[in-house]
């Protein structure tokens, strides 16, 4: 980005539309360079957008809402298929990839497909964008750092540079990525390969929990989650919760295999031309699957942007080390996103974005910080999200901590929607009711959240939620249950009429 002309190189969509807007906005001129023939980077093409949209073809095509009314009824498909699945989420790719494309044209932004690498510490060479590679080994060659050739690569000058390029999947050599069967997350977008019967889950974090909870669902299909990790999975998440989530994947057949690691694993093609995944695990037990999905580890997509043209250098997983204001140890050139590690979440690459256009040309007067804590959400089935500390941080930290439970089975809402599992758990303090954290798992859980994430953003206490009126039927009116809850817990101890007299110095309080 430049007073005159330049441009950027960039693969994540929220991030990099909000700072080219940005920019554009305080009159730069601006141009944005990705690697993709069609503009979205990961967040569009292989992350946030195809992974939900997976989720929610698997969830109708199913009919896993409606099972309790209609067991056996034909609005699920009979036979789920990959083409299914895929020929939604390629539909919702392509308007995704429409709305990004039309908001940077009216703002006059010069969209550049074609795979970037810097040639000095203002110029980037551009040559073909990874889809236009002949063949899918050109691709990961390209992702893995070999260089890109084109019979003429433009070359584009800036003054100013933010790197937002994304992460891609890890892959190990030993385990076998050429079978059709065996594949990381972004290939799970391919249509090429078929629902397995049993499918192995290499890798209990977010990516591989969600795929493993949304093909567990299929019928017929059952799932082994693998992880290294030798007791609770996802540990940056409310305990309850996760076994909340491990809880229910096991009654609808998964089996989780902790404390494991893969020793090897081979495939072999059966006489009616389908393969056999044969996993080992160091402890000795062998698992077979008709599948398996890797996914331990992301490496960022640096590595084939020449860095070392500018004196920029990575760690290890290609990550960039930044400021607090976003700016690499080369003043002009800054890197947001999931390139530079936590939080990796798309939706806080867009207000990083907002930030770094404010940072790259020193612009104060507009300026939004981001309010307080952010909310996870953890696109499961069911979905799990949560925001603030957790139980067991606050604990560690000795802090006071008392809760408040709503279960989905209180709520009208859910009991017409199917009644399926849900709970909201609210963290609070017991002396001042000051609201502390929030976690929630099922239908809507990263919806609602929210109502917890503008209460802490306030430093709101939780008798707010008695005096607030909720649309009913709705999952929102849960907050008032677990408020209703918590409050109830505390009184146990110091009486209702303590605990009133507590709820009417904290509106005195907000009302000054």
């Amino acid at each position: 980005m430049r007073e005159g002309g330049g441009g950027g190189h960039a693969r994540t969509a929220a991030l990099v539309r909000s700072c080219a807007i940005a920019a554009a906005k305080k009159g730069k001129r601006v141009a944005v360079v990705d690697a993709e023939a069609d503009i979205g980077g990961v967040c569009v093409h292989t992350g946030t957008i195809p992974s939900k949209t997976f989720r929610e073809a698997i969830l109708h095509l199913t009919g896993y809402r409606n099972q309790s009314f209609y067991t056996g009824s034909s609005l699920a498909r009979k036979t789920v298929t990959v083409k299914d699945i895929v020929n939604r989420v390629k539909a919702v790719i392509d308007k995704e990839h429409a709305i990004v494309s039309s908001q940077l044209l009216r703002n006059h932004i010069d969209i550049i497909p074609g795979h970037a690498s810097f040639v000095d510490s203002n110029t980037v060479a551009i040559g073909k964008p990874w889809s236009h590679l002949p063949d899918r080994r050109a691709r990961l060659n390209a992702m893995e750092g070999f260089s890109v050739t084109s019979d003429e690569k433009r070359r584009v000058t800036a003054d100013k540079f933010l790197l937002s390029v994304g992460t891609r999947p890890a892959r190990p050599g030993h385990i076998p990525f050429e079978a059709k069967q065996v594949f990381d997350s972004d290939e799970m977008l391919i249509d090429d390969w078929v629902i397995p019967r049993t499918l192995i889950v290499v890798g209990a974090g977010v990516i591989g929990m969600e795929y493993a909870s949304m093909m567990n669902i299929i019928p017929g299909s059952r799932v082994y989650v693998v992880d290294q990790r030798p007791t609770q999975i996802l540990p940056f998440a409310d305990t309850e919760m996760v076994e909340a989530l491990c809880h229910l994947m096991r009654q609808q057949g998964a089996r989780f295999l902790l404390g494991e690691t893969v020793s090897s694993c081979d495939v072999t093609v059966r006489s009616d031309g389908r393969e056999t995944v044969t996993v080992e695990l160091a402890s000795g037990k062998v698992l077979f699957g008709d599948a398996l999905l890797y996914a331990v580890g992301r490496q960022a997509n640096t590595d084939s942007l020449n860095l070392s043209a500018i004196g920029l250098e990575t760690d290890k997983r290609g990550l960039i080390s930044v400021d607090d204001k976003f700016m690499t140890s080369v003043g002009h050139v800054y890197a947001a996103g999931d390139c530079i590690g936590f939080p990796a979440l798309a939706s806080v690459s867009g207000q990083q974005g907002r930030l770094v256009a404010d940072y790259m040309f020193d612009d104060i007067t507009d300026r939004v910080e981001t309010q307080g804590d952010f909310p996870y959400g953890i696109y499961t089935v069911p979905e799990l999200s949560f925001i603030g500390m957790s139980e067991r941080e606050l604990t560690a930290a000795q802090i006071p901590v008392e809760v408040g439970l709503a279960s989905y089975a209180e709520l009208a809402k859910s009991a017409m929607i199917g009644g399926s599992y849900g709970l909201l758990k609210l963290l609070f303090c017991p002396h001042t009711f000051r609201l502390l954290g929030a976690s929630a798992i099922g239908e809507g859980a990263t919806e609602i959240i929210h109502v917890a994430q503008t209460a802490m953003a306030l430093n709101g206490t939780i008798d707010l939620f008695l005096t607030q009126v909720f649309n009913y039927p709705s999952y929102s009116e849960a907050f008032r249950v677990a408020a209703l809850n918590g409050l109830g817990r505390v009184a146990r101890g110091i009486g209702h009429q303590e605990v009133r007299r507590r709820i009417e110095h904290n509106r005195a309080a907000h009302a000054h």
